[in-house]
């Protein structure tokens, strides 16, 4: 009997490279309890139906960490598989504007330099957004 498999998930998502004015870059560490648990991310989350990628980006940050801020460029979209779904990251570079960002949905926040951003460990697809980054900051 020939098996057919089913499409895997697709899910879209916002990411925000959030900037501050020393030129530093807010990252969040993953809840140790999910997917990717333990590993440094650049926050953002899933679009909703009816929502652009800035709206999705700019909801996400503000449920996640509390704070406000402004959709920049375009920095890169990267299409990913895990053994279980896909994922399309669409990364824009974002400004901070305000607030005191808060862990609501992470384990710990932090505002790192480019430089220092090889010293916490991310998931693979989030490889190519630093590469973009050092090409492109």
């Amino acid at each position: 009997m020939l098996q057919i498999s089913s499409p895997l998930a697709h899910k879209i998502i916002g990411v925000g490279v959030i900037w501050n004015h020393q030129k530093q870059i807010l990252i969040d560490k993953r809840p140790a309890k999910d997917l990717l648990g333990g590993l440094w991310e650049f926050p953002g989350g899933k679009l909703e139906a009816g929502e652009t990628l800035e709206d999705c980006i700019k909801r996400e940050i503000q449920e996640e960490l509390a704070i406000e801020i402004e959709v920049e460029d375009h920095l890169i979209t990267i299409e990913h598989t895990y053994t279980d779904f896909k994922v399309t990251l669409n990364v824009y570079h974002c400004r901070y504007l305000g607030g005191e960002p808060q862990p609501l949905e992470c384990d710990e926040i932090r505002w790192v330099t480019l430089d220092e951003i090889n010293q916490f460990p991310f998931p693979k697809a989030n490889e190519k957004i630093i590469a973009a980054l050092r090409n492109n900051p």
